[in-house]
């Protein structure tokens, strides 16, 4: 298997990342947002939410909580690897790093946490 979580992050995603820490509420709302504009069209939107819950809960780890909001604030980035209008393509490189987070987190992510991002995705 290779491992390529230990290759250094991109511009990109250490300029996420460094956003992230700074307006932990404003990626969080952004991305909240993103979602529910686009949440029919996400095959990815339940998994989103459920690290967005996650990221809330007071419980989550301050490791946790950054990698799951450096991954958020690039989803919510206007300029990224593949602009999310190219039609099909766009939300891959999105896609992508938020599996990659939600992975390497994967035990933190707890099944109240999918729950409130179905009863999320449920209000519309």
């Amino acid at each position: 298997m290779e491992e390529t979580w230990r290759e250094p992050f991109s511009k990109a995603e250490m300029d996420a990342a460094r956003r992230a820490m700074r307006d932990e509420e404003g990626v969080l709302a952004e991305t909240l947002e993103r979602v529910r504009k686009l949440a029919r069209s996400l095959p990815f939107a339940e998994d989103i939410l459920a690290a967005f819950h996650c990221v809330r809960d007071p419980a989550t780890s301050l490791r946790v909580k950054i990698t799951l909001l450096a991954a958020m604030a690039y989803f919510v980035m206007p300029a990224d690897a593949i602009p999310d209008i190219v039609p099909l393509l766009g939300f891959t490189d999105d896609a992508a790093v938020l599996a990659t987070a939600i992975a390497s987190v994967r035990g933190a992510i707890l099944p109240e946490h999918r729950d409130k991002a179905r009863e999320t995705l449920a209000r519309g």
